[in-house]
């Protein structure tokens, strides 16, 4: 491939950026078409999943990252020592709702749970997993809440069509 001289590049962006990085951009910083780009990210990815190396390319939240490959999680835990950050059960369960059912307001929610979740819904926007995303045209315009790149990043989702279907397990979740 004619662009293949380009691997180096583009394994420094990426983990120079540290985020999900779209292609498009990275397509632009390089100065390569899309679709050239694609099949090099392609070829990467093999090499690096076939090869000795600690490192991976995904594509996640719209865009192409640098990661450790997921068998390596343990040795890369004992370098912090992390305390553990869990959800609760009412805040995954919250999570899931507006997942499934976003743009929704807090109190589709409180009907959906059957209880007040004010504290549990600014623990989700504190750790940026949902956010506003504006304002239903309804009595009072109450705020709209819905997920963000950090959501997808974190379920290592692409979009949210990638999210499981829910179809049979939790049929009140489901759209009307």
């Amino acid at each position: 491939m004619f662009y293949r001289h380009l691997t180096s590049h583009i394994e420094a962006v990426l983990f120079a950026w540290g985020e999900p990085l779209p292609l498009e951009k990275l397509a632009a910083i390089l100065e390569i078409p899309p679709q050239q780009l694609k099949l090099l990210l392609g070829e990467l990815k093999e090499t690096m999943a076939s090869s000795e190396r600690g490192l991976t390319i995904v594509e996640v939240a719209g865009g192409y990252q640098i990661c450790t490959k997921p068998e390596l999680a343990e040795i890369i835990e004992r370098l912090n020592d992390p305390h553990e950050t869990k959800l609760s059960p009412a805040a995954l369960e919250t999570l899931a709702i507006v997942a499934f059912k976003q743009p929704i307001t807090r109190q589709e929610i409180e009907n959906i749970r059957g209880v007040k979740i004010d504290r549990v819904l600014n623990t989700l926007v504190e750790r940026r997993l949902i956010k506003e995303q504006g304002r239903k045209d309804a009595v009072g315009r109450p705020i709209l809440y819905g997920t963000t790149l950090e959501f997808l990043q974190c379920f290592g989702l692409k979009c949210l069509k990638d999210l499981p279907s829910i179809s049979g397990i939790m049929p009140e979740l489901q759209s009307e």
